[in-house]
């Protein structure tokens, strides 16, 4: 029996709130109705206090210690995880460049005991996941360093706009910073179907006021979120206390390894697993990134 299977589920979420043991009962039913509405409607929906109060202030603790093994990295990125300099017009939204000072603890280095670790590998959690997202089954990545992480967000740095390349997002929030670290977005700025170049290009010339939430989250909240249409950015990071979240990477298909190039981008080295299967990928869609 693995660790997360012998830890009761009590002692990590507050169960009370979210029944996950019993998903098809009334209570059950209508925490994932409401994650489905939220989630068809803005892309986004936001579980407070999905960790037990009580185990708040530990997990907290827990991703604190583990935070100085992140890599980290200073990169001029754009929205879409491409080369600034790419043969682009004049107007396309590719052109504008950030920079990116945020760092990744990556999975091998995430302690198996650690509450996040239990969190990520329990079934009924994923199966409540799947539930939210309307989906048959999802997978844990295969991938040795980016299925399960923690990001770091120092202070004077920030995460900014940016697509993800997986469709759906979990994440929890750890540790709050001290001022800023503020996670904003714009629902479905785009679709699988179309870039949306002329709404992208607002949001970043600061023209995208109407569009752009600002997310309110504290520790131990549980995010969900379809970041691969919706633009998204952590705001710079002020104070002295740095802003730390845990990501939970799931896939529809079993076997997924990220590219070389995006985990050399993350952790600095890649693993024989990464060279084995570069160019194995199949893209669900045509968008840039």
């Amino acid at each position: 029996m693995s660790t997360s299977e012998a830890l009761p589920l009590e002692d990590l979420v507050d169960t009370a709130r979210y029944p996950l043991s019993d998903l098809d009962g009334a209570a059950g039913a209508a925490v994932v109705s409401r994650a489905r509405r939220e989630l068809a409607a803005d892309g986004c929906t936001v579980l407070p206090d999905f960790i037990s109060p009580s185990l708040q202030g530990l997990l907290q603790q827990e991703c604190a210690a583990m935070a100085p093994r992140a890599h980290f990295d200073v990169a001029t990125v754009n929205v879409y995880n491409m080369a600034v300099d790419a043969d682009l017009p004049e107007d396309h939204p590719g052109r504008t460049a950030f920079e990116r000072g945020n760092a990744f603890v990556p999975r091998d280095r995430v302690p198996a005991g650690s509450l996040i670790s239990r969190l990520y590998s329990h079934t009924l959690f994923q199966q409540f996941v799947a539930r939210c997202f309307e989906l048959r089954e999802l997978h844990e990545l295969a991938d040795p360093l980016s299925g399960l992480v923690l990001n770091v967000v120092e202070p004077g740095m920030e995460h900014p706009w940016h697509f993800d390349t997986n469709e759906f997002t979990v994440s929890m929030l750890t540790q709050e910073a001290e001022d800023g670290g503020v996670f904003e977005y714009c629902p479905n700025i785009r679709s699988a179907e179309e870039e949306n170049f002329g709404r992208v290009r607002d949001v970043l010339s600061g023209r995208g006021g109407e569009s752009t939430r600002r997310l309110p989250l504290r520790p131990g909240d549980l995010q969900l979120f379809k970041g691969r249409y919706s633009l998204h950015r952590v705001s710079p990071v002020r104070g002295r206390v740095a802003r730390h979240s845990a990501i939970f990477a799931y896939s529809e298909r079993p076997g997924v390894i990220g590219s070389v190039s995006r985990t050399r981008q993350l952790f600095g080295r890649v693993l024989p697993e990464h060279l084995a299967a570069e160019g194995k990928a199949v893209r669900g869609d045509r968008l840039l990134d």
